[in-house]
């Protein structure tokens, strides 16, 4: 720090360093934030969602099944984590997110291990996915989104989008990581392998440096120093609860949207590589357009979050919804060459902004009080959308060899999220920033 002095010999004064003021600390939300980033790197959706395309082409094969079947074992998974998201929500309202992230953990990374099992029927690979699931539901951003919420006001926008950068850098390496394991060792190798890491750097990390609220230390939200909350924070933090927000227009508009574009975002990312490579494209090239999705993905998560702070949230998600609507579309009009990585590019900068933006949207329109459980009722139906959209998508290819009709259907479906999320109004909880 600095203070000024006057020299009354020159009638000047100077600038001097003040010892006696310490340096402010980094704030601690922003190591919960990157402890939770890396906990979404390991988490269900990196590794399970946008590898599966991946390995969809060694299940078929091991199997003996068609790509609808094998869609199916993901569909399954999808839909057992929309039964589980509220729940889980529920938990990490009552229970603490922090404790219910841990014990998720710790079970998603031993089933990760358990895939070296040798099940040979489709009947064991439903239940192996649909146990994948419904406890990677607890590893998922529900609980995540928890705890960052209580850490930050203000600036929630911001650090639930430097949140999901982890998640970006899990969806930017898993599939990569997972190709050349599978390669090497098989796609259970491969998973057990990542099961490990799940085991060994994850969880201890979590469980260092992972706290519940900043109340825990002595803290405020955002770092702020003021003894009393605000009346705005005061009723952030009250809220909803969830019958009421069953009972609220907003809440059923923002499923519908993020219902429609989590279908079409979700069957567009499991079955890019075998689309890219039903055109002739090498495999390499077809893992390296899903990870530029991802990386598309990353900058999704920082775009919107720094967004959601400085604009109307529902225009945010409008903008990038339209982002991925274009890339379905590229997708539709059968490109190939590197229009393909403009289209995946597309697709995932949509991607990107969908779960932070259901996050806020949830805060800022129901608070804090059931935030887990109202959360986990939304992220359960972009789950089971989830669910659909690659079903759907090896459906079409099963039925017609083609995946041209299904994206016809994403492509209106996206445009229609759009108009549906612009249809909400004012938001309910305002920012302490706002009041």
């Amino acid at each position: 720090m600095l203070t000024d002095t006057v020299s009354p010999e020159l009638g000047i004064s100077r600038t001097l360093p003040n010892p006696t003021r310490p340096r402010k600390k980094l704030f601690y939300g922003w190591w919960v934030v990157l402890t939770a980033g890396l906990g979404l790197s390991f988490g269900y959706a990196p590794i399970i969602v946008y590898s599966l395309g991946i390995i969809l082409k060694p299940l078929v094969e091991e199997f003996h099944a068609s790509r609808g079947h094998i869609s199916l074992a993901f569909a399954l998974a999808n839909v057992a984590q929309a039964i589980a998201t509220p729940r889980v929500g529920k938990w990490a309202d009552r229970f603490g997110a922090r404790r219910v992230i841990l014990f998720a953990t710790l079970v998603f990374g031993l089933l990760l291990i358990a895939s070296l099992v040798q099940f040979t029927s489709l009947g064991h690979l439903y239940l192996f996915y649909v146990l994948l699931g419904a406890v990677g539901t607890g590893a998922a951003p529900v609980p995540y989104g928890k705890v960052v919420s209580n850490w930050f006001d203000k600036r929630r926008g911001l650090a639930l989008g430097l949140t999901m950068v982890g998640f970006g850098i899990g969806v930017i390496a898993m599939p990569f990581l997972t190709q050349r394991l599978v390669a090497i060792v098989g796609w259970r190798g491969a998973y057990a392998f990542i099961g490990s890491m799940v085991l060994f750097v994850s969880i201890p990390v979590l469980s260092l440096f992972l706290k519940e609220s900043p109340e825990q230390l002595g803290l405020r939200p955002d770092g702020e120093t003021a003894t009393r909350l605000t009346a705005s924070e005061s009723q952030n933090r009250a809220g909803v609860d969830w019958y009421n927000a069953w009972h609220d227009h907003a809440f059923w508009k923002i499923i519908a949207a993020f219902f429609l574009v989590g279908a079409s975002v979700h069957g567009c990312v499991l079955h890019l590589a075998p689309m890219l490579t039903d055109r002739g494209i090498p495999a390499e090239r077809a893992a390296l357009a899903v990870s530029l999705l991802g990386g598309a993905v990353l900058i999704g998560r920082i775009a919107s979050g720094y967004s959601l702070d400085r604009f109307f949230a529902p225009r945010v998600a409008a903008f990038f919804f339209g982002a991925a609507a274009l890339g379905i579309l590229l997708l539709w009009s059968g490109v190939s060459g590197s229009a393909v990585f403009t289209a995946a590019f597309l697709v995932g900068l949509g991607m990107g902004a969908e779960v932070d933006v259901i996050a806020y949207l949830t805060s800022r329109y129901f608070g804090l009080h059931s935030f887990g459980e109202i959360y986990g009722y939304v992220f359960g139906g972009y789950a089971l959308a989830g669910a659909l959209g690659p079903w759907l998508m090896g459906l079409g290819f099963d039925r017609s060899g083609s995946y041209r009709a299904v994206l016809a259907g994403f492509l209106v479906a996206t445009l229609l999220a759009a108009v549906v999320i612009m249809r909400l109004g004012p938001y309910r909880y305002i920012p302490s920033s706002s009041s």
